[in-house]
């Protein structure tokens, strides 16, 4: 059985057929979804998807995308939902200066706030991290201790050793099955599997030979197969690791 950890049911990519993916989910071994908010809206369909199916959880939080258009309003209502029953974590929350959708200075202020009400509510964080790992991983060190995992790795080496030090979980997407991927193959390598998270990012990042196509949770199994490739160790080792890591890490029944 697997577990992904990470992926956008809400979206509207899947409006059309929603039951059978997550059908489709279930039948191909995988046992849980997280559903993970990325704006208030967001995390308010996260919620009812989670009302609508025994498997799906989720988290609540706001995307560094979203930080020019925060406020005190928005604050309250994530903090409200974030006492829900099946709420595991909040986020995705972190830094984004690749694509700079909001300030800087928002973007850091959000992050404190959501950072302060994971702590308040004893809740674990999924954390967004592109091209601001130093910044990320400051504002991470002065907020321990902390629960988080770092949600579709993409750091190099020295980033790497720091969140690991630090305890935090480290997650893989499909694009680990890119062609190209041999720099992120190798931070997989070097990422223990008592630390290891499996997701899709779905809708994105089909893997290798689906690639243009939608993305669904089904293909987390995708995601174990590379692993099991790199680390030369059964997929069924990485199914019961990343399964265990995953339920303790978000509480998951």
């Amino acid at each position: 059985m697997f577990i992904d950890t990470h992926c956008h049911l809400d979206f509207p990519e899947f409006d059309q057929d929603r039951d059978a993916v997550v059908k489709n989910a279930r039948d191909q071994g995988i046992e849980y979804i997280v559903n993970i908010g990325s704006s208030l809206e967001g995390s308010l369909r996260s919620l009812d998807l989670t009302r609508k199916y025994p498997q799906i959880y989720a988290t609540v939080g706001i995307h560094p995308h979203e930080a020019d258009s925060f406020n005190e309003k928005v604050k309250n209502k994530i903090e409200t939902l974030a006492k829900e029953e099946k709420v595991v974590g909040i986020g995705e929350i972190g830094l984004d200066y690749f694509r700079n959708f909001s300030k800087a200075e928002n973007q850091r202020a959000l992050f404190l706030s959501m950072i302060g009400l994971a702590k308040d509510c004893g809740l674990p964080m999924v954390i967004h991290c592109r091209q601001a790992q130093d910044e990320v991983l400051k504002i991470l060190k002065d907020a321990m201790p902390i629960k988080a995992v770092i949600h579709c790795f993409s750091g190099d080496e020295n980033f790497l050793k720091e969140c690991l030090s630090l305890g935090f979980f480290i997650s893989y997407t499909c694009n680990i099955t890119y062609k190209k991927a041999e720099g992120l193959r190798s931070m997989v390598g070097a990422t223990p599997l008592e630390k290891l998270f499996l997701e899709t990012d779905a809708p994105y990042l089909s893997p290798e030979g689906l690639r243009g196509r939608r993305n669904e949770p089904l293909n987390v199994r995708s995601v174990a197969e590379e692993i099991s490739r790199i680390k030369k160790i059964s997929v069924d080792e990485i199914a019961q690791a990343t399964t265990a890591n995953a339920k303790e890490f978000f509480n998951l029944k």
